[in-house]
Parts: C-alpha cells; sequence; structure tokens
C-alpha cells in the first residue's frame, strides 16, 4: 500500500473548511478542482452546484487530508459524523481488487471498484464495522490528459 489519507465530505462548505484548515495548518493546496473541472454533465451534479468542490487537497506533512463537497442528489444520506473516509492508495490494480473485496465483504458497495475519468480503479465501500474506504489506483489515468 502507497499511502492511507483521511478523506472528508461536506455539505457545500468544503471550500471554505479547508481554507480555515490552511490557515490553521499553514501550506498550499495541493489541488483543487470543482465539478464544472469534469466537464459534460458530471456525476449528475445540478448546474448550480458547478463551482462545488468535487476534491481539494491540503499536505500535513507527508500525509493528504482531502475532501469534496456532497452533490444535492445525495445530500440526503449526508450525515456529520459519518462524512469521513480513509482513502487508500494501492501499488498496482490487482492489491485495488484485493484489498476492496476484502473490505466490501459483508458490508456495503457503495460504488464498484471501476474506471473513472481519474483512476484506473475506483470504489467505496463501508466495510462490515461501519468504517469508510475509498481505493482508488490511478494507474496510466491521468485527470484532463
Amino acid at each position: 500500500m502507497k499511502a492511507a489519507h483521511p478523506y472528508l465530505n461536506f455539505d457545500v462548505n468544503a471550500e471554505e473548511a479547508f481554507n480555515f484548515y490552511k490557515s490553521v495548518f499553514g501550506g498550499e493546496f495541493e489541488m483543487v478542482l470543482r465539478f464544472r473541472d469534469f466537464g459534460g454533465d458530471p456525476a449528475g451534479v445540478a448546474e448550480s452546484e458547478l463551482d462545488r468542490i468535487a476534491h481539494i487537497a491540503l499536505a500535513l506533512g507527508e500525509t493528504m487530508l482531502m475532501a469534496s463537497d456532497v452533490p444535492a442528489s445525495q445530500s440526503k444520506s449526508f450525515v456529520v459524523g459519518s462524512n469521513c473516509y480513509i482513502s487508500l492508495t494501492p501499488e498496482s490494480a490487482d492489491e485495488a481488487e484485493r484489498v476492496f473485496n476484502g473490505l466490501a465483504a459483508g458490508g456495503t458497495v457503495e460504488m464498484a471498484l471501476q474506471r473513472t475519468e481519474w483512476a484506473e480503479k475506483y470504489g467505496s465501500c463501508v466495510d462490515r464495522f461501519g468504517v469508510r474506504w475509498m481505493v482508488n489506483y490511478a494507474g496510466n489515468v491521468r485527470f484532463g490528459g
């Protein structure tokens, strides 16, 4: 496993929260992507939400604190306290499959492991203990490339 990072979800205020965290911890944002940066119809996000944060990352030493805003279509399931994931960066596609399948066994798959605009294999699940996981193997995929 290359890395494990905390990933937070917010209901419209990810940018405000991360500007606050930046003021506390210092540093610079490693990445800021808005839903409009994906072009087309990104994950069914409404036109009024295109300027919300799709992904933001702030380096905290060797760890990245990452987050996104939850689209309104998914906000009914948003609950403060259960809005934190552990984002895993596997070394290979095989490791991504093994880890995802292991964590999802007996739990709930939120998004099956699949190709996305940003990864060869990405998926999210909640394990049988209620812990939320993201598995993100970028492979040769480069966003915007």
